[in-house]
């Protein structure tokens, strides 16, 4: 993507000065490398003498007041992520795919929400359904199969913890393609995500605020502020922000607040301690999706290009044939008028980094993760054929969840054989307490397609799950420089998961075959070489490693199911190039694939046992600025998912695609910027993506569709508001060709299709000083 981070400082903070083990040059094919640095002069260029060298995990940083940082590039490879590796490698050092968005690009494509980042990322899609917030698909993965880590920390399965989430307080968003289990521990089959906040800088205080307003009359509000108190060595961050996001459908919105902060304080040049608090708040009345119809029904009002295909309703039994959208449901909202899913959630966090020596770095964080999550809605709106009226069934479910743990890094730069090489050691520990009041009973009635009756929820009765998780795991990853230009990379993660669960009805007695316990030990890992063949262009292959429950997510595994868990693996090459004076750079990836022991949802609440999951495909990336008005960028993903040994009383799914898998998904984008009075930039993106289906029974086609957005940015020059030393406003067309197309698919409701947002128009203003 395009654009640049801010740097950070914490637990995944890029360190303020380079590492001893030398960084991969690079430079264009038609420029002579620059000199490598002597290590005393390494050492001798360490910003400020704050800091001698580098921790083993960063958070993507690059150049901004107080923190040189690395050049930024057209795809930001020169960034760290962490949720790739602890060796505090860049993205082009890495073995594997990994793509970082970044806060300037967040900005200029007008990324709202972290489910609108991942729409612009290689290959990803994402659906934003009120069961699982932020829910994201990637190389035929999707639910459970993918980690969702905040600022390196898994807090639980995603469609369970993930919330509807801003991106204002965002410094970066990593995508980590592919089992991660090595980084991430259980669940990452299909690849992590982590969000990192923003973080104190050194330096001048920079302030910055944002404002936005749209046609759905949707607001958005954030305000910053960063960077060096009159305390030597005291560096702080505090942002706080409050969006109101109004849907299209009748009658539903999301709220969310959030405050966080964060201080840096540099006691010496080789000791520094950090701490930070992040408190977010998110209140919705959520769209949960529009009934499947008989086309025959619909008539004349029936849709085209949004679904197709013949279905016998899952929840009622009944044959509704060629299935539709009906024109008249297209803002209907079927959810009860008492109706809301809200969230609270504290995140408590500090740390140290010591430099032992000049070689050997310790590192250590202590985190507490509270959170108070709750739904009540009525969540199934099925079609039925007999009675042509929607069948409608109540749900109510409630989170408390309390997480406390540490992760302590050691960190050793040594020399083998007279070979550059770092090994770091990490020891990682929590326990999570886990109480989930959920409905007894589920209230239900039926309603007409169009003007339906709402009502309100009804009658409600509760009983209680528990879920207590210890989690203890010791990883190791090591870079050898075998050259220059060539790097053997691996890792081994031994991990233990201790599992205790009850499950009551509503008098508090526990039901047959609870409470029961049972432990895990997976062992993952990863191994493979970077190539940098000419200068810029690296080649690399990796053998990568996940683990995760097989027959549901870890806090709702029942005593009668079955807990093994399920295995995944990848197979992976591909190339990274940064040419042309480093205004281009593209990558290309090829992967296979293959997770065992796959449990998943057969349809609506059946989940059957698949005993396989195959993903082949490539992805390909590009972003280039040929001069300095013009920036261009584009991604695609071509993905084959697919089911084996899928088979059940009745059928099978062998051969049949994961749900939300589209094979084809890609994005473009271009912008001209003319160096006018006022400057003004104009530019517009495309996205693609391909048809997809809702269940694993592959009966209804999600079709493809295709999206535009145009936008202009005027930048206002200081002369005018000589108290602010950027001044940007923005105009932006989201869907500009107002499509109706269905996003999301989720397959524990497959009578209802979540459908995307009509074209709206938004005004925004950005200003830092």
């Amino acid at each position: 993507m395009l654009g640049a981070i801010s740097p950070g400082l914490g637990q995944t903070a890029t360190p303020l000065s380079p590492a001893p083990l030398d960084p991969v040059l690079v430079t264009s094919p038609d420029r002579k490398p620059a000199r490598r640095a002597q290590p005393a002069q390494r050492r001798a260029a360490a910003q400020g003498g704050a800091m001698r060298r580098a921790p083993a995990q960063a958070a993507a940083s690059v150049a901004s007041p107080g923190n040189p940082g690395p050049a930024t590039t057209p795809l930001n490879s020169n960034v760290v992520a962490a949720s790739a590796s602890r060796l505090g490698l860049t993205v082009r050092e890495t073995p594997a795919t990994v793509e970082v968005v970044d806060q300037q690009t967040i900005q200029e494509q007008g990324y709202r929400t972290t489910s609108e980042v991942a729409q612009g990322a290689v290959g990803v899609t994402s659906g934003d359904g009120p069961g699982e917030p932020a829910g994201f698909s990637m190389r035929g993965y999707s639910n459970s199969q993918i980690n969702m880590l905040y600022n390196g920390i898994k807090i639980g399965p995603q469609n369970m913890t993930s919330r509807p989430m801003d991106t204002g307080s965002l410094q970066s968003v990593e995508f980590l393609k592919g089992p991660a289990s090595l980084i991430s521990g259980e669940g990452a089959a299909g690849g992590a995500i982590n969000f990192v906040s923003k973080q104190p800088t050194a330096g001048p205080v920079r302030n910055e605020a944002y404002f936005s307003w749209d046609s759905l009359n949707s607001f958005r509000s954030q305000y910053g502020s960063g960077g060096s108190t009159l305390v030597e060595g005291l560096d702080y961050r505090f942002d706080v922000g409050r969006s109101s996001l109004n849907g299209f459908i009748d009658d539903t919105d999301t709220r969310t607040f959030n405050a966080s902060g964060q201080l840096n304080y540099r006691i010496s040049s080789d000791f520094k301690v950090w701490g930070a608090i992040e408190y977010k708040q998110d209140n919705s009345r959520p769209y949960w999706g529009t009934p499947l119809v008989p086309a025959a029904f619909s008539g004349a009002n029936a849709t085209s290009g949004i679904v197709s295909g013949n279905y016998v309703s899952n929840y009622n039994g009944t044959n509704l044939g060629a299935v539709t959208i009906d024109r008249r449901t297209l803002s209907t909202n079927y959810n009860v008028f008492d109706n809301y899913a809200k969230a609270d959630e504290l995140w408590l966090r500090g740390g140290f980094e010591w430099n032992i020596s000049r070689d050997l770095t310790l590192k250590s964080q202590i985190y507490g993760y509270n959170a108070q999550r709750e739904w009540r809605n009525n969540e199934v709106s099925a079609f039925n054929a007999n009675t042509n009226t929607v069948d409608r069934e109540r749900f109510f479910v409630a989170h408390d969840q309390k997480l406390i743990g540490n992760v302590t890094d050691l960190t050793w730069d040594t020399n083998l054989g007279g070979l550059d090489n770092r090994l770091v050691t990490t020891l990682a520990a929590s326990t999570l307490d886990f109480n989930r009041p959920g409905a007894a009973n589920f209230p239900g009635d039926s309603v007409s397609l169009v003007d339906p009756s709402r009502g309100n929820y009804g009658l409600l009765t509760t009983r209680l799950q528990t879920a207590n998780i210890d989690n203890v795991s010791l990883s190791v990853e090591d870079r050898l420089k075998i050259t220059q230009n060539f790097a053997l990379i691996g890792g081994l993660r031994v991990e233990y998961i201790g599992l205790d669960r009850d499950s009551q009805n509503v008098a508090g007695g526990s039901l047959a075959g609870y409470p029961f316990s049972r432990s895990w030990a997976p062992v993952t890992g990863r191994v493979g070489y970077t190539w940098e063949a000419i200068p810029g262009m690296t080649f690399y292959s990796q053998y990568a490693t996940g683990a995760d429950v097989a027959a549901n997510n870890i806090f709702l595994l029942g005593a009668l199911q079955p807990l093994d868990l399920t295995t995944s693996r990848t197979y992976e090459t591909g190339v990274k190039q940064l040419f042309w004076g480093n205004r281009a750079e593209w990558s290309f990836s090829a992967f296979d694939i293959e997770r065992k022991n796959v449990y998943a949802a057969q349809g609506g609440q059946t989940l059957s046992l698949a005993g396989r999951q195959d993903s082949q495909g490539v992805e390909i990336a590009l972003a280039v600025r040929p001069t300095e008005a013009w920036k261009l960028w584009g991604n695609f993903a071509y993905v084959e998912a697919r089911y084996a040994d899928y088979n059940f009383v009745g059928g099978s799914f062998s051969g049949n695609t994961p749900p939300n898998a589209p094979r084809i998904v890609g994005n473009a984008g271009a912008s001209y910027r003319f160096a006018t009075a006022l400057p003004v930039e104009i530019g517009a993106s495309l996205r693609h993506v391909g048809d997809r289906f809702n269940t694993d029974a592959n009966m209804v086609t999600l079709k493809a569709y295709t999206v535009a957005d145009v936008f202009a940015f005027v930048d206002i020059p200081k002369i005018y508001f000589p108290a602010v030393a950027e001044t940007r406003i923005a105009f932006r067309v989201r869907n500009l060709a107002d499509t109706r197309y269905a996003i999301w698919g989720d397959p524990f409701y497959p009578d209802q299709i979540l459908l995307g947002a009509p074209r709206t128009y938004e005004v925004s203003a950005n200003f830092k000083w």
